[in-house]
């Protein structure tokens, strides 16, 4: 569904995988990383191409070469300067933190309405395909506020992937402060203090 990689060497990560559920955190939420931030969290692909490894430095082989920019990928361990991701089709990977963006995006697991509100009964502004990706900025009481192509608008959290699942709970609004290690779109817009370069790498 996905179509935004290239295969290097067909090396199987199936059971890897099917440990556990895309989109899913595998293990309890964890402050304590060299980043500093939560792990899991969802963040994107900051270039068009990114190279994912097989392990955590530059020597190892490229096990999928990503050709998408803006791609959610979700972080599920780190080291100082790698993260290990899991992309949309479950697949893991490493990839250098310069490669990730704190900038949250969403890819669509089934047809949805970007709407004018978050609400069923408001306009439409566009209908959104499965395999659309869109950018997240917040979500609240089972929706997210959503972006792409110069559209805003509102749509159901539960039709995406990059959405943990307390943020497509409806009675929870996930918007204000929170804990400096709470998984949302607002805090992941937070610079990682380990980056060295312009972008927001996480």
């Amino acid at each position: 569904m996905w179509t935004v990689r290239r295969l290097i060497l067909a090396l199987a990560l199936a059971a890897a995988a099917a440990s556990a559920a895309p989109g899913a955190p595998g293990f309890a939420q964890t402050c304590d990383t060299p980043s500093g931030f939560a792990v899991p969290r969802f963040v994107s692909l900051a270039y068009d191409e990114a190279a994912g490894r097989a392990g955590p430095s530059a020597d190892h082989p490229i096990r999928w070469m990503y050709v998408r920019r803006g791609l959610p990928v979700e972080i599920i361990a780190e080291t100082p300067d790698w993260r290990r991701v899991r992309d949309p089709d479950g697949e893991l990977v490493w990839m250098h933190r310069r490669l990730l963006s704190g900038r949250r995006a969403v890819a669509a697991r089934e047809p949805a309405a970007l709407r004018a509100r978050p609400d069923e009964d408001a306009s439409m502004i566009a209908e959104i395909e499965p395999g659309a990706f869109l950018w997240l900025e917040r979500c609240r009481g089972g929706w997210c506020r959503l972006e792409a192509d110069g559209r805003r608008g509102w749509a159901p959290a539960s039709a995406f992937w990059g959405v943990y699942g307390e943020e497509a709970e409806p009675s929870l609004t996930l918007e204000g402060a929170r804990d400096p290690c709470y998984r949302s779109a607002v805090q992941t817009a937070q610079p990682d203090p380990a980056a060295q370069d312009a972008s927001p790498a996480r």
